[in-house]
């Protein structure tokens, strides 16, 4: 169990694996729910939680700069910090290709992308959640593994994702443009692994 005063950087890292979560549900809010002619409003809001995550990130760093100790190395305290922040960064980047795109209408498999982001994004949640406890938590470890199982899930989405848009069209814009997009779906997913990766490295170096 770590120190009350140690509590402030595993609670941080909570709070920013909470917006990436907030970030997924509102990327899957928008193309379920798709409305080109609005898109900018929804950009909006996705960005406050995106800046809140940065906020956060901000604020994380300047207690890094004032403590003296640190519950684990302090650049692997920077490095969980800035992979959190590139999950919610990589699901906005989504928003905005589909709006610098202008996008008109909305693919299906791309909606059942942002529901496995989503699932990733809440088993990162929850790892963080448990990590305070790295040394004996059994819930760390099994969030760690389906991170992974969900990472290789993503990328078998991406793969019949891609199959099928070529399969289905033969126009070279809307190939071109949703390739783009798969990938950049199969990046929020990739950068919730890469967190996942980062976790475990740090519990190995400290058990």
């Amino acid at each position: 169990m770590s120190k009350k005063g140690d509590m402030v950087y595993f609670d941080n890292f909570v709070q920013c694996a909470d917006c990436a979560v907030r970030a997924a549900k509102i990327l899957e809010k928008i193309l379920e729910n798709f409305d080109p002619d609005h898109l900018s409003e929804s950009i909006d809001e996705i960005h406050e939680v995106e800046h809140e995550a940065d906020v956060k990130k901000h604020d994380l760093m300047e207690e890094l700069m004032r403590a003296f100790i640190t519950p684990i190395e302090r650049e692997d305290i920077m490095a969980i910090s800035q992979y959190l922040d590139d999950i919610t960064d990589k699901i906005e980047d989504v928003v905005l290709r589909l709006y610098m795109c202008n996008v008109r209408s909305i693919r299906q498999e791309s909606v059942r992308f942002s529901k496995l982001v989503i699932r990733c994004c809440e088993m990162v949640k929850l790892s963080m959640e448990e990590f305070y406890n790295f040394k004996k938590s059994k819930e760390l470890r099994q969030s760690l593994i389906e991170i992974n199982r969900l990472e290789e899930e993503g990328d078998r989405m991406y793969l019949d994702s891609m199959r099928t848009l070529h399969a289905t069209t033969t126009d070279p814009v809307e190939i071109i443009v949703w390739r783009d997009i798969y990938k950049y779906l199969e990046d929020c997913v990739d950068a919730c692994e890469h967190t996942s990766d980062i976790v475990e490295t740090v519990v190995l170096k400290n058990t």
